[in-house]
């Protein structure tokens, strides 16, 4: 139980149904729609396009999603990729000749084709049961007079300095970031959700809309297509799982990066977490030796599901063995790569669980803050930067091709217990998602902790920001901790920002529902 004294927030504990956001706005919608009949799809739908609105420096109509579904009184869980994929006009050899060696991330190179609409389009009518246009309506009406700018999206806003051309005209005032509590309005927005909630993804994909984002693209310098576009669609597919003492964690299969999530923990499983401080210097060292083991394997290896091709690889026990056997519990690894080859040879998030227990785990993103910084002249869409999850490298399963789907880092995530379906979960923030989600089962399993504050315990993360590569560390911990991280030979970093946010729901066995949302943004979560 959490001390009352201290500065917190509670669970949310409820019967019916409940939503957990990042916005208080997008939980309201979302509650209100599943008092309006609406079931979990709905109202997760209607909540992420508003998100689109109420964080638009971290999703938009322009971007992907990834969603996990769980049936009405089913215990299975069905996967949608609503990722897009390359122009196919884009080609690695053409970037090369130019000397880049990377794709360009606010570059018109990194745009891919917007696969969202599409996933909504679809999970409304497979799942769905109410009509898209009324799922749509709040979004479309908030659009259309605004919402006032919440504190972390400002922090957000004022630090993307990359917007050009149409962007800053449709995402700044004057030229500067919104501040706390102004308005943004987005009516060009509102035009395209009235177009889906008339004509579904034809609004989006074809006519006006397309046109706009078409003609947009190729003024920047881009290969994009009207045939690109219209070709976009996606997929259902087999999500993945793994064991961690007695909980599965079910993720998406590639191309997002699930599976490294899944070797992560399969990693710390070597390891007796349970007897360590879950806030000293020991279980962060562990932590991050095994993030940088799992990111190396990601970085080989995923790609495009048709591309992908050593997953079992990843997955396999004797894989966590082998790279678990590289960590030195009293000193950091100076170059992970070498030491692996004989083994290997910014987004939103948001859950709802209804009252028919239906859950949704969705996750819907631009990448970057604003994506590309670049954004459609008529309607103000901003483009993703997805592609920049590519590589140029000849031969990799990930180098940049058209009609390809790149490496993605968002990740929604269930567990599972004994059978049964329990917690509808995601950690956002970027590369940082595989190492939250494996803290947070962590913090669960191996530490007890509640709920809410397995979301709200300080956070590590062996990566990389605008500083350089090094563990990072979120102003939670303190100074002791630090120091002893750096006597073990980590390159120490204070985190500016704070390392992603999250959601989780929690299915309890008695039927009730339990909610927690991260205080790391303005969001919260809602029951009846």
């Amino acid at each position: 139980m959490r001390d009352f004294q201290r500065p917190g927030r509670s669970a949310v504990h409820a019967t019916n149904g409940i939503c957990a956001t990042s916005h208080p706005l997008a939980a309201h919608v979302a509650l209100n729609i599943l008092q309006q009949g609406g079931n979990a799809v709905d109202a997760a739908i209607g909540a992420g396009v508003l998100l689109g609105i109420c964080e638009p420096q971290m999703t938009g109509l322009a971007g992907d999603c990834f969603v996990l579904v769980k049936p009405a009184g089913e215990e299975r869980v069905v996967a949608l990729n609503g990722s897009g994929r390359a122009p196919a006009g884009l080609n690695a050899a053409e970037m090369r000749a130019r000397g880049l060696t990377a794709v360009p991330t606010y570059g018109v190179e990194s745009v891919t084709m917007p696969g969202a609409v599409d996933a909504f389009c679809r999970l409304s009518a497979d799942w769905g049961r109410m009509d898209l246009a009324q799922v749509l309506e709040p979004a479309i009406r908030y659009a259309d007079e605004g919402v006032p700018v919440g504190p972390r999206t400002a922090f957000d806003w004022a630090l993307a300095d990359h917007l050009q051309g149409d962007a800053r005209r449709h995402f700044l005032i004057d030229g500067r970031a919104l501040k706390t509590g102004e308005m943004f309005r987005a009516p060009g927005q509102a035009e395209v959700l009235r177009r889906i909630a008339r004509d579904g993804r034809a609004g989006f994909y074809a006519g006006e809309v397309a046109e706009d984002m078409i003609t947009s693209l190729r003024a920047l310098g881009g290969c994009h297509t009207l045939e690109d576009l219209a070709a976009t669609a996606c997929d259902y597919t087999d999500p993945i799982s793994s064991d961690y003492r007695g909980v599965t964690l079910i993720e998406h299969a590639p191309n997002g990066q699930g599976a490294t999530a899944n070797l992560l923990l399969n990693i710390l499983k070597e390891f007796d977490l349970a007897k360590l401080d879950p806030l000293g210097a020991e279980r962060a060292h562990l932590e991050a030796e095994a993030t940088r083991l799992a990111y190396d394997a990601r970085n080989r290896f995923i790609a495009d599901p048709d591309h992908t091709t050593r997953l079992a690889h990843m997955l396999a026990p004797q894989t966590a063995r082998a790279l678990a056997a590289l960590i030195d519990p009293g000193r950091a690894m100076a170059d992970v790569e070498p030491l692996t080859e004989s083994v290997h040879k910014d987004t939103v998030y948001l859950t709802v669980v209804d009252r028919d227990r239906m859950a949704v785990s969705l996750i819907y993103s631009v990448f970057h803050s604003f994506g590309s910084g670049l954004a459609s002249d008529r309607f103000g869409l901003a483009f993703q930067n997805r592609g920049a999850g590519f590589t140029l490298t000849e031969g990799h399963p990930n180098e940049a091709r058209g009609g390809k789907r790149p490496m993605h880092t968002i990740i929604p995530a269930m567990l599972q217990e004994q059978g049964r379906i329990t917690l509808p979960f995601g950690v956002m923030g970027g590369a940082y998602q595989p190492t939250g989600h494996a803290r947070f089962v962590s913090n669960l399993v191996d530490f007890g902790m509640e709920l809410q504050a397995a979301l709200d315990a300080p956070r590590a993360f062996a990566g990389h920001d605008d500083e350089g590569s090094g563990l990072m560390l979120e102003t939670g911990y303190g100074q002791p901790v630090h120091d002893a991280l750096a006597a073990k030979g980590h390159r120490m970093l204070w985190r500016k920002e704070p390392l992603g946010g999250g959601q989780a729901i929690r299915i309890e066995a008695d039927g009730t529902l339990t909610g927690a949302s991260d205080p790391r943004k303005d969001g919260c979560a809602l029951g009846y």
